[in-house]
């Protein structure tokens, strides 16, 4: 694959966020090449005037550093809200690095989300925010299916990667997203990962934009048993699998006594207990609820 990279200038980083779980929305990178089908920060490519498909171009972003962090103290940034800024470039160029370097002792609070495990090389200067969390996408354990929907770092890998991260006291969360109707099995990735997670998040599959064909084409010619199940969903509107799948969740973790709420990550669980997790297949409404009332 032949990736094309181009280093821009910007003013800066620090972006105003509209999303209710965070004051600023930070990315090192426009783009990002683990090129997955479901990605919805796709719409981006309009803004960049890349000819290249989403998934084969990266621009690298170089700001005016960051003069007064201070001002930032207590206030939420989210880094990788659109792209992934510990994709494989981020070994070359740093970026991601530098911008933890100019907020290090600002006493800003940093998540960060990801599908590598490259953030381990940050795992000592992540340590130094406070209240810091690292979250890894992870919607399958199967390999094969994992391969046919992104080119990015195995789930081992991954997996591995928040372990280490938990076990250095970092607060870590996993993000079953997006869930797959009839393929991805909640259950079977929280029973791998709820020894070394703080927080797990389910989020359901939403298609739109233009990779709502990519991917309906892609379960006709893959999974076409399940051709009817997404007309349901997807053209229908029917949201029965959804609630289907709350209630059994709600039974799971009733059973292996884990916390479950709707639409609320403000708690999280002390290292050594048991993960909280948290629905938000409703997202949509959920954003719209929190624009309100923030």
């Amino acid at each position: 694959m032949s990736v094309v990279i181009k280093e821009i200038e910007t003013k800066g980083v620090m972006t105003k966020s509209n999303l209710p779980v965070s004051d600023y929305s930070v990315n090192p990178y426009v783009g990002c090449v683990h090129g997955c089908k479901y990605c919805y920060a796709s719409f981006m490519k309009r803004f960049t005037n890349h000819p290249e498909p989403w998934g084969d171009f990266v621009d690298v972003k170089y700001w005016t550093p960051i003069k007064n962090p201070k001002k930032y103290a207590g206030k939420e940034a989210f880094i990788g809200s659109v792209t992934d800024p510990y994709q494989p470039c981020e070994k070359e160029y740093g970026r991601t690095r530098e911008l933890l370097e100019q907020l290090r002792g600002s006493g800003v609070n940093i998540s960060i989300a990801t599908r590598s495990d490259l953030v381990l090389r940050d795992l000592d200067l992540i340590k130094t925010f406070p209240n810091a969390r690292v979250s890894w996408s992870i919607n399958t354990l199967d390999e094969g299916f994992r391969k046919q929907m992104d080119r990015a770092v195995s789930i081992e890998r991954r997996l591995n990667a928040m372990k280490q991260f938990y076990e250095a006291g970092v607060q870590t969360t996993l993000f079953i997203s997006p869930i797959f109707p009839g393929i991805t099995d909640p259950k079977e990735i929280i029973s791998a990962a709820k020894d070394f997670c703080n927080l797990v998040w389910l989020e359901n599959l939403n298609l739109r934009g233009d990779y709502r064909v990519k991917i309906l084409n892609w379960i006709h010619e893959n999974r076409p048993e399940l051709d009817g199940l997404y007309k349901e969903i997807y053209t229908y509107k029917d949201r029965s699998y959804w609630y289907a799948l709350d209630e059994e969740m709600k039974e799971f973790t009733e059973k292996n006594h884990l916390p479950y709420l709707r639409d609320d990550d403000s708690r999280r669980s002390d290292f050594g207990e048991p993960p909280v997790v948290v629905n938000y297949f409703f997202h949509e409404e959920v954003k719209k609820s929190a624009k309100k009332n923030k």
